[in-house]
């Protein structure tokens, strides 16, 4: 009790503040989500949605990754963006062996040492721009009928493609039933046993994602994606999704976005022990960096949003914002 008790004392100075503080920002938290594009004729192309964020070359974002793992960034993850031309019904580029993905991902592996992740969903590679195969002539609930089981193997087939390049750990994003065990069954018949699966366990339908559909050419032509993709008000279907995925063999859980579901990321961290990642996604990112241009917020609202992440139960945080912050920590 006061004036016996005064908490004031583990805040009067930075060093003490430093050796009490409970939730750490560290270098190796932090995954840096970077885009390459097919037949770009600069470097890189200026992201609008995305304050300071690029689509890169093959050559220029190897580059810029290695800038980053020379200033402590240990994880990469990798989107792909395919010439226009290429895409299809069936997101036939998605599995190509020089494909874009393919080709970074083997590219930073020679050159760097970094933990190199792979997106693997459909979206970008398809011509409709869904996540999955789509069935052209049946409406599903006011949307497009996403077909669940014609999609997986399309899935496992393009993880797979990314283990023959050298990925480190694929990355699931598509939402559909199953695909976790598919691409662990094609995986190890194919003697990549040791590739890792990071799922998009718990993955919302949500307005956050705007800027990255820009940034990743990946906006679906008709409908929307909440036939596949989890109601923002449901919290118990989170666990049901992270208990399937582990079932089926999934190394990480992951939920998406963040700052928007910390309860959920806490929820997750409570009720099972695999890695959990969270991605600071590209509408939050946008936000935050749109306030601090305009005066609203300074540059400590990034550390802010990003230790609530940890602190809510995040080992991981897939962020835009680890290119601005990796050198300061």
């Amino acid at each position: 009790m006061f004036p016996t008790t005064r908490l004031r004392r583990l805040r009067k100075n930075s060093k003490i503040r430093e050796i009490v503080k409970e939730t750490k920002l560290n270098k190796e938290d932090l995954i840096y989500p970077i885009f390459f594009k097919e037949d770009l004729k600069e470097d890189r192309e200026e992201i609008m949605s995305m304050p300071d964020e690029y689509r890169y070359s093959l050559d220029a974002g190897v580059e810029f990754a290695k800038k980053l793992e020379s200033k402590g960034l240990k994880s990469i993850i990798v989107f792909g963006i395919p010439s226009s031309s290429l895409k299809d019904e069936i997101a036939s580029p998605s599995r190509l062996k020089d494909g874009i993905v393919q080709k970074a991902i083997k590219k930073l592996k020679e050159e760097t040492n970094l933990v190199v992740i792979s997106d693997v969903c459909l979206c970008q590679y398809t011509s409709h721009g869904h996540c999955g195969i789509i069935n052209e002539n049946t409406e599903y609930d006011d949307n497009i009928e996403v077909l669940n089981d014609e999609s997986l193997d399309y899935l496992a087939q393009m993880a797979l493609s990314h283990a023959e390049a050298g990925v480190d750990i694929v990355a699931p994003s598509d939402m559909m039933d199953g695909r976790v065990g598919v691409i662990r069954d094609v995986l190890d018949d194919n003697n990549f046993k040791d590739v890792s699966i990071m799922s998009y366990s718990v993955k919302y339908a949500s307005a956050f994602y705007e800027p990255f559909r820009d940034a990743a050419c990946s906006s679906p032509g008709d409908g929307n994606r909440k036939s596949y993709q989890m109601d923002p008000a449901n919290t118990k279907e989170a666990l049901r999704e992270c208990e399937a995925d582990i079932i089926e063999g999934a190394d990480f859980l992951m939920v998406k976005p963040a700052l928007a579901f910390l309860d959920i990321i806490k929820l997750v961290d409570y009720n099972f022990n695999l890695p959990l990642v969270a991605y600071n996604v590209s509408g939050e990112y946008s936000m935050i960096m749109a306030a601090i241009a305009s005066g609203y917020l300074t540059e400590d609202a990034i550390f802010e949003s990003l230790l609530s992440i940890k602190r809510a139960g995040a080992d991981l945080i897939i962020t835009n914002f680890a290119s601005k912050i990796i050198d300061k920590i």
